[in-house]
């Protein structure tokens, strides 16, 4: 999961604020993935009303990040056949920050065919945790042109981001833990969607 770790930009009227998701700050989990500056200046939108200053202040919010956090698992994402080499499986698309942020959080018996691709939207260092995650998993770096560059164990319940060593990283995809060793996949393959390049599909339909 990624708080996200992972994306998408922040707009406010008093003037443009621009966060990515899974920057080298961020703080996100992927198995359930979330952004810590995306939280931070979620909560900084929510204390004005307007550009101008209110008539009455507001007393300060003394909500924390676990309290911003999901408290249960989303239910099953809309999928898409992927093909890594020889390999084809179905994965979930996490698209919308809230999916990106829940990612695979509160999941359990994750199965061999369970799969779950980010589109983190632009190229970043990414970096994913596992808060609420009660089963470790594995995770796939993937650059723009759809090649895995890094794939990383993810630790049930481990609250410190796994960053990327890479900056160009722009999707990442969860599997079962081992999934990758198990199906000998590793850093190189180039990911191909049923309906095309991961760039074509997934970046050029937001």
């Amino acid at each position: 999961m990624r708080l996200p770790a992972n994306c998408g930009l922040l707009s406010a009227n008093c003037g443009r604020r621009r966060t990515g998701i899974d920057n080298a700050a961020s703080f996100r989990q992927i198995g359930g993935v979330k952004v810590l500056n995306w939280l931070l200046l979620s909560l900084a939108v929510a204390a004005f009303a307007g550009c101008g200053k209110p008539t009455t202040p507001a007393p300060p919010a003394a909500a924390s990040v676990d309290d911003l956090l999901p408290t249960h698992a989303q239910p099953k994402l809309q999928t898409m056949k992927i093909y890594l080499g020889p390999e084809i499986i179905d994965a979930e698309l996490a698209l919308s920050d809230q999916e990106i942020h829940t990612g695979m959080m509160f999941r359990t018996n994750i199965q061999e065919t369970d799969a779950m691709l980010f589109n983190l939207r632009y190229p970043q260092q990414a970096a994913f945790w596992m808060k609420n995650c009660p089963e470790s998993i594995s995770v796939a770096y993937i650059s723009g042109d759809g090649t895995i560059r890094e794939i990383h164990h993810l630790e049930k319940n481990d609250t410190n981001s796994v960053f990327s060593a890479s900056n160009d990283i722009v999707f990442a995809l969860e599997t079962k833990e081992g999934w990758f060793a198990r199906h000998h996949l590793s850093p190189g393959t180039v990911i191909q969607t049923e309906k095309g390049p991961l760039t074509d599909v997934l970046l050029h339909r937001q």
